[in-house]
């Protein structure tokens, strides 16, 4: 399965997830809550693509935690150029 493949999992879990978690409050139900709650979905994912539903568990926690990892240093690299942008500004004053 390629990454855009992978991609395109996610982004469908997740569009799903934004339906049917809506209405809580993910900082307080548990993750085996909000993961339950997914199962519908991933289990019809799975079965269109042939995989066990932990194979899909599995691709939608790792590509998601991989996400997060490169928006991280996404954002990281945009405030260390703001940072340079205000150093340069301290010293043209």
């Amino acid at each position: 399965m390629t990454r855009d493949q992978k991609i395109k999992i996610v982004e469908r879990i997740n569009a799903y997830a934004d339906k049917v978690l809506s209405d809580i409050d993910p900082q307080k139900t548990p993750i085996s809550t909000q993961l339950e709650a997914l199962r519908p979905e991933m289990e019809k994912i799975a079965e269109e693509t042939h995989k066990s539903l932990s194979d899909i568990f599995i691709i939608y926690m790792d590509l998601n935690s991989e996400l997060s990892a490169e928006q991280e240093i996404h954002l990281q690299k945009e405030m260390e150029d703001v940072e340079a942008d205000d150093s340069m500004l301290d010293k043209e004053f």
